[in-house]
């Protein structure tokens, strides 16, 4: 069942029980997965359903964090939003096991101590194994602990 199919029948189910923010975070979400799939004119995979919904769910916390702090009404609908968003989204990587990946992909590089010169030909095999699983930030603080 794709991810389309899951936020709809929440939606319906909202519907039915007369949450009408929620049902309106949903259609929200929903129309993000459609035009996805409509610009990719395929069906979309696991992992770029996972990616809209990431990047839905990070769209709303940039406006909940840009929003003028007397402007409770806008606020309040962004962590709404966030917290229905992140029912359908995937749970990140811990910094254990982006360390893990990371340990993987310098074994097969046959890189020993990584040193700040090597983060490009890490990251350049290292992101495409987390993307969607963890945030990019996250991932290069960790090497960067790891060069250190």
């Amino acid at each position: 069942m794709s991810k389309i199919d899951v936020v709809r029948a929440a939606m319906v189910t909202a519907m039915k029980n007369k949450e009408k923010d929620k049902k309106d975070a949903l259609s929200m979400l929903l129309s993000a997965l459609k035009n996805a799939e409509i610009d990719k004119r395929s069906p979309l995979t696991e992992d770029e359903e996972n990616a809209v919904v990431k990047k839905e769910i990070k769209q709303c916390q940039e406006t909940f964090d840009t929003a003028p702090a007397d402007r409770e009404d806008i606020r309040s609908e962004a962590a709404l939003r966030i917290s229905v968003y992140q029912a359908f989204a995937p749970a990140d990587l811990t910094r254990e096991q982006i360390a893990e990946v990371i340990g993987q992909v310098l074994a097969e590089l046959g890189i020993e101590k990584p040193t700040p010169a090597d983060k490009g030909k890490i990251m350049k095999v290292l992101m495409p194994r987390v993307k969607g699983k963890a945030d990019g930030k996250l991932v290069s603080e960790t090497l960067a602990e790891l060069s250190r």
